[in-house]
């Protein structure tokens, strides 16, 4: 059922208060506003501006996700295309390439916020190598050729291009930006942008009232990122139409190939480039207070809800009383002497750590939308792969992320439901030339009354692939 508020905006300039938070960020607004100015809009010479009372119907969206990935001359890739659900996993040997196409895409992502010197490339978790060898060097000639990854959309095409002279201590250059949607083939063509468009439906609305809307939309465009803000601004005498233009852009940007470390998540190591959330796991402690002082605590208890999966954990908490340096949470563990009521997390264990971690970004509105996590299974029990991946798939729906996870244990597959077409699994493997190539499965099928046999299982037999060949 849609959540109806009633909210109040002093609109002036692109500044906003409202009489009632609210996070628009996963809703449509379909917003009614009346025309009968004597009711609604109260000038306030003193503000400059008008007090405007709106009521909302809010109803959680779908926002939409990258849909297909095609990478060409990055590493083992000679050419690529991935068609993605919302969460995928991608299994096979070591060296496939798994790793390579998480960093193609961050490298894409690298170029759209033009960061391409090699520290933002390795804080976006790309393994920066001698440029040659950041191509497919299958042939020669490959050496020189240029890098080209292809992130697409339901209506967008965008082809990144690459470049390095291969020259010392010179850096990636993005070549080209092609987006195919609005047909556009040159390097001086405006990056996509996030707009508003304000469609005039009824020519006698009062000058005054858009003014007020033109003001609101300005505010929106500022201060929320939805995918999309469609329905309509619809009243008696006066209809105008609001939409959020969305672009691959609010997606990619922010990118990155997450690989969590032991000693980062114990010691809680400080956040540095990237945040909140750094790649190997920085920057974990003051996100987890942040979402702690939060007055709406959802998210944070949510962590704690979905941490009681591993058998021990009761409880964790932080501390008020810390010295500004201090960085530590309080632990409970339920089987300890009453006595004994708390540990911090240095004394915890790794799988602990790690999946503390992975709630945490995909819990977190201000994490990235579309990530990556290398080696998923790292410090995790077989079954708690399972349980965990089963959580993530839950919290990828509901808070709206896409990812992509890469394994070496087939005790992951276990948690996916290939049914579900946002779920996708995808065997990596290279050919017999060298070249990465991926695969998807798909549901297994019965076999006269017997049940499909679990995907771990499969992958061990080596029915569906990814396993070594040579021994």
């Amino acid at each position: 059922m849609p959540v109806r508020k009633i909210l109040g905006f002093y609109c002036s300039g692109v500044s906003l208060g409202n009489t009632d938070k609210c996070d628009y960020r996963h809703y449509n607004l379909s917003i009614f506003l009346s025309t009968t100015r004597s009711h609604y809009f109260h000038s306030h010479p003193d503000r400059g501006a008008f007090f405007v009372t709106i009521e909302a119907e809010l109803s959680p969206i779908r926002e939409h996700m990258i849909r297909e990935v095609k990478i060409q001359n990055y590493k083992s890739i000679e050419s690529l295309d991935l068609e993605l659900g919302r969460v995928n996993v991608l299994i096979g040997e070591n060296g496939c390439g798994k790793t390579n196409i998480l960093e193609a895409i961050a490298l894409a992502s690298a170029a759209y916020s033009d960061k391409l010197d090699n520290e933002f490339l390795v804080s976006r978790g790309i393994r920066v190598t001698e440029p040659q060898l950041m191509r497919s060097a299958f042939e020669k000639e490959n050496i020189d050729k240029n890098i080209n990854v292809e992130i697409l959309d339901d209506t967008e095409h965008l082809k990144f291009t690459l470049k390095h002279d291969n020259e010392l201590y010179s850096k990636w250059c993005l070549l080209d930006i092609t987006n195919h949607e609005n047909l556009s083939t040159n390097k001086e063509v405006q990056k996509p942008i996030k707009t508003t468009e304000i469609q005039k439906i009824n020519s006698d609305v009062e000058e005054e009232t858009l003014d007020v809307l033109q003001r609101f939309v300005m505010v929106i465009e500022n201060n929320i990122s939805p995918e999309k803000v469609h329905e309509v601004f619809q009243k008696a005498g006066m209809k105008i139409n609001i939409r959020r233009i969305v672009k691959i852009s609010s997606l990619l940007e922010d990118f990155l190939v997450f690989f969590p470390d032991n000693t980062s998540l114990r010691i809680f190591e400080e956040e540095e480039q990237i945040q909140p959330l750094g790649i190997h796991g920085e920057g974990l402690f003051k996100f987890l207070r942040f979402l702690d002082m939060k007055e709406d605590k959802t998210r944070f208890n949510e962590i704690k809800e979905r941490l009681r999966l591993i058998s021990w954990f009761k409880d964790f908490e932080i501390p008020k009383d810390l010295f500004e340096t201090e960085r530590k949470i309080y632990i409970t563990d339920k089987y300890l002497d009453r006595d004994l009521k708390y540990f911090d997390q240095r004394s915890s264990n790794e799988g602990f750590l790690f999946t503390l971690f992975y709630l945490a970004l995909f819990v977190g509105e201000e994490t990235p939308k579309f990530f990556a996590i290398d080696n998923i299974d790292n410090a995790l029990n077989p079954k708690l792969c399972w349980r965990v991946v089963e959580e993530l798939i839950e919290l990828a729906q509901k808070y709206d992320k896409q990812t992509i996870l890469t394994t070496h244990n087939p005790a992951i597959l276990d948690g996916l439901d290939l049914h579900d077409e946002e779920q996708r699994l995808f065997v990596v493997y290279r050919n017999k030339f060298g070249r990465t190539r991926a695969r998807r499965i798909f549901p297994p099928k019965p076999i006269g009354q017997k049940k499909p046999i679990r995907l771990s299982e499969a992958f061990l037999r080596g029915y569906i692939g990814g396993m070594p060949k040579h021994f």
